[in-house]
């Protein structure tokens, strides 16, 4: 069989060479005997030449084998994503987000036709189908209801925040156009945007709500060597547009892994954001500096609580090992320091760029984390000094409402943003050759951005999904999201078995953890 192989292989060679230059000796003899212009003799010399370059290279086995013709598994493999998701894709494929998700987005931004034709398209009976339980006593739930105030007793300055804002997405990450489409957005909707980890910049001051985000590289707030400077966070931390602060200890889509920005990115304006030295190569490191343990980690968000006159801080988290969760309410409870928010970011969360390993094999769901960390902050009695926020794959009513059944006080949307700015999942946010120009810092594509259209988009994006929350629960029996309990929605767990949320996650958690406190304190 392999001899036979090999043999094929020499022939489909041997035809390739022999059909080109049979194709040159023929426009040689075109152009001496019959006038043709000789510049027909360029598109045989070139396949030609392209042929021997392949026949003579040794990185590309395909192209060796097969010259010219093996060219093609790479041309098909490049237009591979387009073609599958504009004429094979269904509405239900699609990953991480499906056709369906993405249009409900793009249709509520632009204000267009949100009601579906027909009938349902996913499979009720599927295995891991979730449902929400209607009441036959419907209410009117009230979209003014629809915000938080976070901020515990110790804070000097409570925000009253949206129940859905803007992500952590940096400038850097994001073009110019697409940070100022966003802050605009967010301010026409009154809702918040969180800055990311790459520090404030212009395009985040355009009259939209800041959450600060602060990360292991002390963007905007760090003295030369890396470490955290006092003096240039409280600078920061007292623009009026900066309503809270949040200290990232890790990320859904790489929890534990640091960053590097490259001397040629960091360009004199990134390196003025980030309070670096232009033109360096700098390292995020995978761990905070500032701290080393959970104790210290309270002392430092008194610290920046205090340095921000008492703006809300709180920390963002992806659930790993849980000893080390309960280990922070454990030293919350000792030093009485209590932040005033958890942001947790569930594993199936985005970003830019990350390892396959990161992705898809580390940290704990965002529906398991939400129900970890509230039962576990219940457990200790503090529940109500803190309020969580959700993160992950977050973009519909029906997202918003389970997660504020499972835990959540409020929600944060990056994707979901990006696709009212546009995006259309071209999973090219690492290349820097975002075709809609919102992942990327190349003009020629973000300049495409209409900042005016787009800030709309955003605005209309959160107003009808608030819209749509509303009836959602309202259908559900609830006037507030405050009121949904886990007891409505379910989950199919077998072929003919459905388990509710309440059974699902909450039986036997509080006495589970009770149980772990009484070890731990005996």
């Amino acid at each position: 069989m392999t001899s036979k192989k090999f043999f094929a292989t020499l022939v489909a060679r041997q035809i390739i060479w022999f059909v080109t230059i049979l194709l040159l000796l023929t426009g040689l003899y075109l152009v001496q005997f019959h006038n043709i212009a000789w510049e027909v003799l360029l598109i045989p010399i070139a396949i030609l030449a392209v042929i021997a370059v392949d026949t003579f290279q040794s990185k590309h086995s395909i192209r060796r084998n097969y010259p010219l013709v093996g060219r093609m598994r790479y041309l098909f493999e490049s237009v591979r994503p387009e073609f599958r998701q504009y004429f094979f894709e269904g509405e239900l494929d699609g990953k991480p987000f499906n056709r369906r998700q993405r249009s409900i987005v793009y249709q509520r931004a632009k204000n267009e036709k949100q009601t579906i034709s027909f009938g349902m398209q996913d499979d009720p009976n599927r295995i891991g189908y979730e449902w929400a339980a209607h009441s036959i006593y419907p209410k009117k739930a009230n979209e003014k209801d629809f915000r938080v105030t976070i901020g515990n007793t110790q804070c000097l300055q409570p925000y009253s925040a949206s129940i859905l804002n803007i992500s952590a997405m940096s400038y850097g990450a994001l073009s110019k156009t697409a940070v100022t489409s966003l802050n605009k957005g967010a301010k026409m909707g009154n809702f918040a945007h969180n800055t990311g980890e790459g520090g404030i910049s212009d395009y985040h001051l355009q009259g939209g709500d800041l959450i600060w985000q602060i990360g292991t590289g002390y963007f905007g707030c760090r003295n030369l060597d890396g470490s955290f400077s006092n003096e240039l966070f409280a600078e920061r931390a007292a623009y009026p547009e900066v309503k809270m602060v949040e200290l990232k200890l890790s990320q859904g889509a790489k929890p534990g892994h640091g960053g590097l920005l490259p001397a040629e990115k960091n360009t004199p304006e990134i390196a003025k954001i980030r309070s670096i030295e232009p033109y360096t190569t700098v390292h995020s490191p995978s761990a905070h500096t500032a701290f080393s343990n959970a104790i210290e980690l309270m002392y430092f968000i008194n610290q920046l609580r205090q340095l921000s006159n008492g703006k809300p801080v709180g920390f963002k988290i992806c659930i790993g090992r849980q000893d080390e969760f309960i280990n922070i309410v454990e030293a919350m409870m000792e030093t009485r320091i209590f932040p005033d928010f958890i942001t947790v970011d569930g594993a199936e969360g985005g970003t830019g760029a990350a390892p396959l390993e990161f992705i898809d094999y580390m940290g704990m769901a965002l529906s398991d984390a939400l129900v970890f960390v509230s039962s576990t902050l219940k457990t200790y009695g503090i529940r109500e000094q803190v309020k969580i926020l959700a993160a992950g794959k977050i973009i519909s009513a029906f997202d918003l409402a389970k997660a504020f059944a499972l835990g959540a006080d409020a929600c944060y949307s990056a994707r979901g943003m990006m696709f009212s700015l546009g995006c259309i999942q071209a999973l090219q946010c690492d290349s820097g050759k975002c075709p809609v120009g919102i992942a990327t810092q190349d003009k020629a594509l973000y300049k495409g951005i209409d900042i005016t259209d787009k800030s709309v988009r955003v605005a209309n994006f959160h107003k009808n999904t608030m819209k749509a929350l509303s009836e959602f629960i309202g259908a559900c029996g609830f006037e507030k999201p405050k009121e949904i309990t886990p007891a409505v929605f379910f989950r199919r767990t077998e072929g003919s078995a459905n388990r509710s949320f309440a059974d699902l996650y909450f039986k036997g958690k509080l006495q589970d953890h009770n149980s772990k406190k009484e070890m731990s304190n005996f």
